[in-house]
């Protein structure tokens, strides 16, 4: 099937960032024939035709980092010290399950697509069920299974993920929309062999490998104290650094860190809002752009920074680099939204399919409607959506040339009967995090 979107402001997000202030678009089935302006769109030969009544057009947003089986977890001990050992991993390990996982997965994707995401990087427990959710809300999704030195609520043993990885990573690995990963949690939470295991699984099977790294201080000075050195540099002597790394935070990196990151083609998933919600820094993006490091946004995990939301993402981003730097034109608003599209699809490695609107390259594709107040005047597209533009404001959502939102509504899945089920399964989990908030309090 051939669809035309017509009567759009059409940022390619292209290598010459190109705009088509009145353009279309043209795909046919999952790729994009043709994209420019309406004069020279066709007259004929399409089978649909979608007026975007001067709507933004833009790629499908890049989540680079995230936890979609945590949303039970959004909202809770928020404000509480170490609340990842007093709540988090507690609570994980007595609660979750694979049903709950799965609901969970399903609801956050929903959240996501909602809000222009169309593909993101995932790192939590039960990735099965978690890339069945995926396949079943039609995501475009990167799933990885954690790797962690204790038991948790899907192994029995600790470091159980690597055999989890053997039998999940070949299960999903010629899907068209999935593409299975391993995730060891961190350098401090893992074995220097576990840590070397699970690089050997990733260059085994040619997949995506990603952890948080550098992310705390007590990690920082683990390393410093035992290894003299920092974790960055642990992972370069182990030699678990490499273009499928993407490495989540590094909040703390030294110029140091950031040669060898480059040197060994890491990539960075820098998540603003969790960073800064947790008090735990803002990184250093701008050198390591200026590094030629490949850089994207991400969420955090709804638990950590309480949204999945790329436009919140931007928005912060603006605000904590700009004031981190005291220089109001570090970013420059298309380069924002260019980590959030391109620079999101490079980080993933999916840069040749995804994150652009260009002739060949996959229809994901979103509109962002300016008929709302606060989408008026436009001067400035990117610097609207940056500034702006809300998730609210996403109007229609096409992954792989299918249509997903559509009038700001979900069209494959009822999003009242996904939190409905979510509510229901979480029942003993309520109740068991009310118990843990009590005995934390006291």
């Amino acid at each position: 099937m051939k669809t035309l979107i017509t009567n759009v402001t059409v940022l390619t997000m292209n290598a010459d960032y190109d705009i088509f202030e009145k353009g279309f678009i043209l795909f046919e089935d999952d790729r994009i024939l043709t994209v420019g302006p309406v004069e020279q769109q066709p007259n004929a030969g399409y089978d649909r035709m979608i007026d975007g009544r001067n709507a933004i057009a833009m790629p499908g947003m890049v989540n680079t980092h995230t936890h979609i089986g945590m949303i039970p977890f959004r909202s809770l001990g928020d404000d509480t010290p170490d609340r990842l050992r007093r709540f988090l991993f507690p609570l994980e390990k007595a609660c979750m399950t694979k049903d709950l996982a799965y609901h969970s997965g399903k609801y956050a994707i929903a959240e996501m697509q909602l809000a222009g995401v169309t593909t993101f990087m995932d790192m939590y427990y039960f990735e099965d069920e978690l890339a069945q959710a995926a396949d079943e809300m039609q995501a475009r999704a990167i799933l990885g299974e954690t790797v962690i030195d204790f038991a948790t609520c899907d192994t029995s043993e600790p470091h159980g993920g690597l055999s989890y990885a053997e039998t999940f990573i070949p299960k999903w690995l010629d899907h068209e929309l999935i593409t299975p990963a391993i995730a060891p949690h961190a350098p401090n939470t893992n074995s220097p062999q576990a840590l070397q295991a699970a690089a050997a699984i990733s260059k085994k099977y040619g997949v995506p490998i990603s952890l948080h790294l550098s992310e705390m201080d007590y990690e920082i000075r683990h390393f410093q104290e035992k290894y003299g050195k920092t974790p960055v540099a642990f992972l370069a002597d182990l030699g678990v650094l490499s273009e499928r790394l993407i490495a989540a935070h590094c909040i703390h990196v030294t110029p140091d860190d950031i040669a060898l990151l480059k040197q060994n083609d890491v990539a960075v998933a820098h998540c603003i809002g969790a960073n800064t919600k947790s008090a735990k820094g803002v990184a250093p993006v701008k050198a390591m752009l200026e590094a030629g490091i490949r850089v994207g946004l991400g969420t955090d995990g709804p638990s950590s920074g309480n949204t999945l939301d790329l436009f919140v993402q931007m928005r912060m981003f603006a605000n904590f680099h700009k004031t981190h730097l005291q220089d109001r034109a570090a970013f420059p608003a298309r380069d924002i939204v260019r980590l959030a599209t391109l620079g999101g699809a490079e980080v993933l490695g999916l840069a040749d399919k995804i994150g652009s609107l260009e002739t060949s390259k996959k229809a994901d594709i979103v509109l962002v409607e300016t008929d709302s107040a606060n989408m008026f005047p436009i001067f400035d597209p990117y610097a609207v959506l940056v500034y702006s533009a809300h998730a609210g404001n996403v109007s229609d959502v096409f992954i792989n040339g299918v249509p997903i939102v559509s009038g700001k509504q979900l069209l494959t899945q009822d999003l009242a009967a996904l939190k409905t089920t979510l509510a229901s399964e979480m029942k003993d989990f309520i109740k068991q995090a009310e118990q843990n908030e009590k005995k934390t309090i006291l």
